[in-house]
């Protein structure tokens, strides 16, 4: 497995892999009805590092980091993760986040904080609470999901 920088020329990849998601619904709060272009414009955002996980020089999943906040808050990184349909259970995700966790440092941060994780998605809960994030809140009921109605949605964080 290779993780990069993301390039324009990922766009194509990255969408397919992020359309999915956006449509299911499950696990981002973003419109299931969002266009590409819009999906792109907010994955691809001028606060986001933008990454491309491959195997061999097949897109398997992207991600990004961001400062969660700024001032006071800006030693606080988010990032944010989808893996490609064909390579769930692969590693993949545990790639990205150990290469997340080890920019963030890179880069200074010395918090990593996410935001909403939905409780109804468990693959990702064991995976970071393997990580030593920690469940610091939860939302109840703030997440509409498609089958499960409103659920819980949590906070995570760790100390890098």
């Amino acid at each position: 497995m290779t993780i990069r920088a993301a390039l324009a020329s990922d766009s194509d990849a990255i969408w397919a892999i992020l359309e999915r998601v956006i449509r299911a619904g499950e696990t981002f709060a973003l419109p299931r009805d969002m266009r590409r272009d819009e999906a792109l414009s907010y994955w691809f955002a001028p606060t986001h590092d933008v990454f491309i996980a491959l195997e061999g020089n097949k897109a398997a999943g992207t991600h990004f980091l961001r400062a969660n906040h700024s001032g006071g808050g800006a030693h606080v990184a988010n990032a944010g993760y989808v893996t490609a349909n064909e390579s769930s259970g692969k590693g993949v995700a545990r790639s990205m986040c150990v290469h997340s966790l080890d920019r963030a440092r890179g880069l200074g941060f010395r918090v990593m904080q996410f935001n909403f994780v939905v409780s109804t998605n468990e693959r990702a809960l064991r995976l970071w609470q393997s990580f030593e994030f920690e469940i610091v809140g939860r939302l109840p009921e703030a997440f509409s999901h498609p089958s499960a109605g409103y659920v819980d949605t949590y906070v995570m964080y760790r100390i890098l």
